[in-house]
């Protein structure tokens, strides 16, 4: 068993295996499941993800019209334009606020570790998909790599906007997907560490501020937020750069700032942009006002 990222890797270090195996052989283990049923109990997660995309990109839209068809308006762009950030980050964007997009309009998609951050991991691994060329086995790793490390932080310190703030969302989801992308282009595991340090350390603060106490303003765009930040940092970590801070300190670091957090900044839909003059027209809009 390991509790931190140290250990994580230190495992992973000093068997030679992926992180992902060490991920694989401890669900193994706290579940008493074979290798095959852990395996296809995480294939029919990827199975959701996949079909959540692919629903996106047909284009959705919530009940409060607030969110939806964003996704579709990306992909038009990259088949019209040369987008200044490339095509497979922009790819990444659009299939995360699509992901989102499902979520807000009540379809079904895989926490990651949340709902309302949900898009990073599937809209990271289905663009990186196209230049990595992964196997499934692979795909189906890259989701283990990415639980490993949310594991770590669920355990030390917290994966939801309510908790710590949206650090802890999409902050983590973006962490993890960055961790999961260095070791499917071949990183190491302390790559991996890097990559989810660099990330996660470059979302703290980040406040959970949803208009109306609903997952969709500003939570779908601030998935394509993660989603970028996690395909920058898995480059920086597969290019030698480091954290000077650890990424267990990281995590630490991001478990204070969410403890001292006032609750407005914590999902209560209270402060923020739900506190802006449109943000309260918004929610006066959709609930009424009584609201």
């Amino acid at each position: 068993m390991f509790r931190t990222a140290a250990e994580l890797v230190e495992i992973a270090e000093k068997e030679n295996i992926l992180i992902s195996e060490v991920m694989i052989r401890q669900e193994m283990d706290v579940k008493d499941k074979t290798r095959e049923a852990i395996f296809s109990d995480m294939e029919r997660n990827l199975e959701v993800m996949e079909k959540a995309i692919e629903d996106s990109l047909k284009g959705v839209q919530s009940v409060t019209g607030l969110t939806g068809g964003d996704a579709v308006l990306i992909q038009e762009y990259m088949k019209n334009k040369t987008p200044l950030s490339g095509k497979l980050l922009l790819d990444a964007v659009s299939k995360a606020m699509g992901t989102n997009e499902v979520n807000a309009a009540m379809g079904t998609i895989c926490a990651t570790p949340t709902a309302g951050s949900a898009g990073v991991v599937p809209g990271t691994l289905f663009a990186v998909k196209n230049q990595l060329n992964p196997t499934r086995e692979q795909m189906i790793r890259y989701l283990f790599t990415a639980g490993a490390f949310g594991f770590v932080v669920a355990n030390n310190a917290f994966i939801s906007g309510a908790a710590g703030g949206c650090q802890a969302e999409v902050g983590s989801a973006g962490a993890m997907a960055s961790a999961a992308i260095v070791e499917m282009a071949g990183g190491t595991p302390q790559q991996s560490a890097e990559a989810f340090a660099i990330t996660l350390k470059n979302m703290l603060g980040l406040v959970c501020d949803p208009v109306a106490g609903l997952v969709e303003v500003p939570c779908v765009k601030r998935n394509a937020a993660g989603s970028s930040l996690a395909i920058v940092s898995a480059d920086m970590a597969l290019a030698g750069v480091s954290s000077r801070i650890p990424c267990d300190e990281v995590i630490g670091a991001m478990y204070r700032i969410g403890q001292s957090m006032p609750s407005t900044l914590r999902e209560t839909g209270e402060g923020g942009l739900a506190d802006t003059p449109t943000g309260r027209l918004l929610k006066e809009k959709i609930f009424g006002s009584l609201a």
